[in-house]
């Protein structure tokens, strides 16, 4: 054998030498034939669990160590399902194991977990056993706490954990059936079919008592537990924040331009507290000379300072109705790193000169000081705009003119985009109006304006300044990626789009302009939610990513994130980047692609929780509509019903295949929709029916719906 010369063995000679011994062996046999000294023991240790968490290896019922592989055992990470099933999503891909419900009680979603391939299920699925838990994904649990007899359970409100956490009455807390409690699991659920053993629940101890589920606010403070959002800053942080002076010191202009007299200007909506970014255009010759000023976050936050750490982990601000979990503290971001009027504010500024055809001829980046000139809002600068004489427009007589140079540049910045082709998908924005107890009052439509337009297009123009920047300087960064279908989804498209006798252009590879010629092709069909919908689906996610491999949907070849520092963590990391560039210097060179992972899963998470909020929140505000019908629009065919959303109140329920008549329903992924094999019975995205509210379960956020 060779010698290895690190301090203790790589991951590759350990396997080498389990695999070359043959047979399991315990830890001290090899540790002793590795000649493992005592001061490398327990980083040796550590290595061999780390090993066992991602499936290399394994320990049987006697503590040996087997080489996986060996084994053939599949390592990935289980998916719960509410019905009790589950799968194991492979690390090293390939088709999923199905995982029986027996299995899944050795488990919970989340966990890893070693599992050997068992054969096919009757529908054809591959199926799995579980034959090691290498690492469980729960320590605590939020849930509702109720008795069964003697004993007291907690029910995970997260659905795809099936398990009831058994609670002894002496770990109770003095908690009350009924309430949502935070449980610590202290054993986790165990099952041996092979040793004959009965099933164990998991046992827990109750942390927290968070109060009944119907409390205003409750839904979010569930949320933040689920999703394990970080949404208290320790000591540190604070302290660390608490140390900044509420004004901006002479001493923070040094090597900064100063736009004090610049009348910059922010635009946002009513209810904003922080604002990231102000505005500013004038003419230029026959263009423009566009300013976006960004707060200057990176400023005050050092890297891997407490704030940076803290901010790192959040990865973003998290918007619930009603609540903002922040990603820096409030004297940051609603104090020094906030826009806010009439003081002074560090920023760095992209200094755009605009065509009038709305290309960016030139674009510079440098740190500055500045001074808002006036806080406005969507609404105000819209009417401004609109009535150029009307009493709005008379009140802000001293901006008017760079209000309508802004409106300008929006108008040649938004032709340049139609020309690109940027698809443009309609989407429905919605809030939610709360009375003075935090009761749901009603849900009302967001309608967009050209003000909204505006600051959109003058900040796409800033991000792609930024991308194009670091890129032309050759220093990594994380762009914001965003890429086309996949030939599997693409196929799929065209096969949808047959049926109705349209096809997208552009071959194997479809543009952006090819989508954006389809949707101008359809914009006045009564189906154009259907085709819009299965066009969305179409494209993948956007990620962060040190790889530029473009924006599909906005049609850009380089695009990142510099708009805001204050919510977004990458945005954060292109301040640096672009500071470095300027300080002829690099910055986090080796740290992009980690970076650009955790960046785009904390982004989920937060997606994930504000989802489940919003659809909490409207089960309850309809809890008291049961009984009452409503026109509806279909929003979704799967297998198992049709989604409906009712249009006077934008909510959205499931009418299940059962409802649907005397008749057997075929789902027709293909074209999106339920067929009746007797009546000839079609329901499909974009349908209009009438259906009445029978049921609300708040437990499980779901609206049941039957037909009128």
């Amino acid at each position: 054998m060779e010698k290895y010369s690190s301090p203790i063995p790589s991951r590759e000679f350990i396997l080498e030498n389990l695999s070359s011994i043959g047979v399991p062996v315990d830890e001290d046999a090899l540790a002793a034939r590795l000649k493992i000294t005592e001061e490398q023991r327990q980083p040796f240790t550590r290595r061999l669990a780390a090993m066992a968490r991602e499936g290399q290896i394994l320990r049987n019922r006697k503590g040996a160590l087997l080489v996986a592989q060996k084994l053939d055992l599949v390592a990935g990470r289980v998916i719960g399902h509410p019905d009790g099933f589950g799968f194991l999503v492979p690390d090293e891909g390939g088709e999923d194991l199905f995982l029986a419900p027996q299995e899944m009680r050795k488990l919970m979603h989340g966990d890893r977990a070693m599992v050997r391939p068992s054969g096919v299920d009757r529908r054809g699925r591959r199926e799995g056993v579980v034959v090691e838990v290498t690492e469980r994904a729960h320590q605590n649990l939020v849930g509702r706490l109720h008795r069964d007899h003697d004993f007291l359970l907690v029910a995970p409100s997260d659905r795809r954990i099936t398990h009831q956490i058994l609670v002894a009455q002496k770990d109770s807390a003095g908690a009350k059936p009924g309430q949502v409690v935070v449980v610590k699991i202290i054993s986790d659920p165990a099952s041996d079919s092979i040793g004959g053993n009965p099933y164990s629940p998991p046992v827990g101890r109750i942390e927290e008592i968070l109060g009944n589920a119907t409390d205003p606010g409750m839904e979010i403070e569930i949320a933040l537990r689920k999703h394990d959002l970080p949404f208290e800053f320790s000591v540190d942080v604070m302290d660390l924040a608490g140390r900044f002076s509420r004004d901006v010191p002479e001493s923070d202009w040094k090597g900064r331009e100063d736009l004090r007299t610049t009348p910059l200007v922010t635009i946002d909506g009513e209810t904003a507290r922080d604002f990231d970014d102000a505005v500013h255009c004038r003419r230029d010759g026959k263009g423009f000379r566009l300013l976006v000023a960004i707060a200057d976050v990176s400023h005050y936050v050092q890297p891997d300072d407490a704030l940076d750490r803290e901010a790192r982990e959040r990865g973003n601000s998290v918007y619930f109705p009603r609540r903002v979990i922040p990603m820096l503290p409030e004297n940051l971001s609603n104090g020094l790193c906030s826009i806010n009027p009439d003081v002074d504010r560090l920023c760095m500024v992209c200094d755009m000169s605009v065509s009038p055809a709305g290309a960016v001829k030139s674009s510079r980046f440098y740190p500055a000081v500045m001074r808002s000139h006036a806080r406005l809002t969507y609404t105000r600068v819209a009417a401004a705009l609109v009535d150029k004489s009307g009493p709005v427009a008379k009140g802000l007589a001293a901006l008017m003119p760079h209000l309508e140079c802004l409106e300008e540049v929006y108008k040649a910045l938004a032709k340049t985009r139609a020309k690109r082709g940027a698809i443009d998908f309609e989407t429905q924005e919605t809030q939610f109006v709360f009375n003075d107890a935090g009761v749901v009052e009603r849900i009302d439509r967001v309608q967009r304006n050209d003000a909204h337009r505006l600051i959109e297009e003058c900040m796409l123009a800033a991000n792609v300044c930024a991308a194009n920047f670091l890129q032309e300087n050759e220093h990594a960064t994380l762009f914001r990626v965003h890429e086309g279908p996949t030939p599997e989804k693409l196929k799929a498209l065209r096969e949808f789009l047959k049926g109705f006798g349209l096809q997208i252009s552009g071959g194997d590879k479809p543009r952006p302009l090819d989508y954006a010629n389809l949707l101008a092709s359809v914009k006045d069909r009564p189906d154009v939610g259907l085709l819009q919908t299965v066009m969305l689906r179409s494209l993948r996610q956007a990620v962060y990513s040190p790889d530029n491999e473009g924006h599909f949907g906005l049609a850009f070849e380089a695009y990142a994130h510099f708009t805001s520092p204050i919510r977004r963590y990458p945005d954060l990391l292109v301040h640096r980047a672009i500071k470095a560039v300027l300080g002829k210097r690099k910055y986090l060179a080796s740290k992009w692609e980690e970076a650009g992972r955790h960046c785009s899963e904390t982004e989920r998470r937060a997606d994930e929780a504000t989802r489940e909020v919003d659809s909490w929140l409207k089960c309850h505000y309809v809890k008291d509509r049961v009984g009452e019908v409503f026109e509806g629009t279909v929003t979704a065919a799967t297998g198992f019903g049709i989604f409906v959303a009712l249009d006077a109140l934008y909510v959205e329920g499931l009418v299940h295949v059962s409802e649907l008549g005397r008749d057997y329903f075929q789902f027709d992924a293909t074209r999106h929709q339920l067929l009746g094999e007797r009546t000839g019975q079609r329901y499909r995205i974009g349908d209009k029916l009438k259906v009445k509210v029978a049921r609300v379960d708040l437990d499980t956020s779901r609206i049941e719906l039957v037909l009128a």
